[in-house]
C-alpha cells in the first residue's frame, strides 16, 4: 500500500534529520520500493543532509518564477500551452539518486504570486507521486502547502517534538490548523527527538493531557553526538553507520510506523 508521510514540527526540533533517518531505513529495508522525497519547507535543509547543493533556479519555485515571465510573453516553445510547460518544468526539477528521487519546492520570497499555475502544479505533483510507493514530505509547521491542497493525499502526519514548551505548543497548533483547514490524515504520529530518559515520562503525561484520541506516540529518539557531528560537518547522513545505536533504536520505531 502506498504511504505518503509528512514530517512536521517547530523549527529546530530535527524533523529533517528524522526524515533522512527514515529515508535511510526505507532504502535499507524496502529495496524494491520507489521513494520520492519532497522538501516543502522554505528553509530547505534536506539537500544539506544528503550531500546535495540545490540552487534556487533548480527548485520548483525558481523554475516557476522564470516560467511565469515566459508565459506572460507567450514564449513557451516547444510546448503548445502553459500546462505542458509547467508539467515539463516540474519533471525537470526531479533529482534522481541511486535509491530515491528528490524535489525541492524552494522559497517563495521574490517569486510573486503564481496562483495561476498552482492548480496545474498541484495536479502534476499528484500525478508524479502516484509513481512512488513512498512519498516523504519535509513540511513547515504551518502546513501551508496542505492548506493549498498541494500534496493533499498524505496518509501519515508525523509531528516531531523536542523536550521544550515551544515544541509542545507547536504540536497543539498543528492539530488546530489541521482542523481549521479541514485536513484529515489516516494517522497522526508524535515522535520525540533529542530526548533524555528522564524527560520521557513527563512528555508522555503531556501527551495524555491533550486527550487527543487521534494521535499516537511513536516513541523517542535520543540526542546523538555522532548524528550532531554529521549535521555540523554537512556529511551525508545516509552514510551514518548502520550500527549507530540511536539509528538502530530509531529503526525499531519506524517499523512500528510501517
Amino acid at each position: 500500500m502506498k504511504r505518503s508521510i509528512a514530517f512536521t514540527g517547530k523549527g529546530g526540533v530535527g524533523k529533517t534529520t528524522c526524515l533522512v533517518l527514515f529515508l535511510k531505513f526505507l532504502i535499507e529495508t524496502r529495496q524494491d520500493h520507489r521513494i520520492l522525497v519532497i522538501d516543502a519547507d522554505p528553509d530547505a535543509n534536506v539537500g544539506d543532509l544528503i550531500g546535495e547543493e540545490i540552487y534556487f533556479k533548480d527548485t520548483i519555485a525558481g523554475r516557476m518564477k522564470i516560467l511565469q515571465g515566459k508565459i506572460a510573453k507567450n514564449i513557451i516553445a516547444p510546448y503548445s500551452n502553459s500546462k505542458q510547460a509547467i508539467e515539463a518544468e516540474l519533471f525537470n526539477c526531479i533529482l534522481h539518486k541511486n535509491n530515491f528521487d528528490f524535489i525541492e519546492m524552494g522559497r517563495t520570497e521574490g517569486v510573486g504570486c503564481y496562483c495561476s499555475v498552482n492548480n496545474v502544479l498541484k495536479n502534476a505533483l499528484d500525478i508524479i507521486s502516484e509513481d512512488y510507493d513512498f512519498v516523504l514530505f519535509d513540511s513547515p509547521a504551518g502546513l501551508e502547502h496542505f492548506a493549498r491542497k498541494t500534496g493533499k493525499d498524505v496518509s501519515d502526519l508525523l509531528i516531531i517534538v523536542e523536550p521544550s514548551k515551544m515544541a509542545f505548543s507547536t504540536l497543539k497548533n498543528i492539530l488546530i490548523v489541521s482542523d481549521d483547514v479541514k485536513l484529515k490524515f489516516d494517522n497522526y504520529w508524535v515522535l520525540g527527538n533529542k530526548f533524555l530518559d528522564d524527560r520521557k515520562d513527563f512528555f508522555r503525561k503531556k501527551i495524555e493531557s491533550l486527550n487527543e484520541a487521534r494521535i499516537q506516540l511513536l516513541g523517542f529518539i535520543s540526542q546523538d553526538p555522532e548524528i550532531m557531528r554529521y549535521n555540523l560537518l554537512s556529511n551525508n547522513l545516509l552514510d551514518l553507520p548502520r550500527d549507530n545505536l540511536t539509528y538502530k533504536s530509531a529503526k525499531e520505531l519506524f517499523e512500528k510506523l510501517m
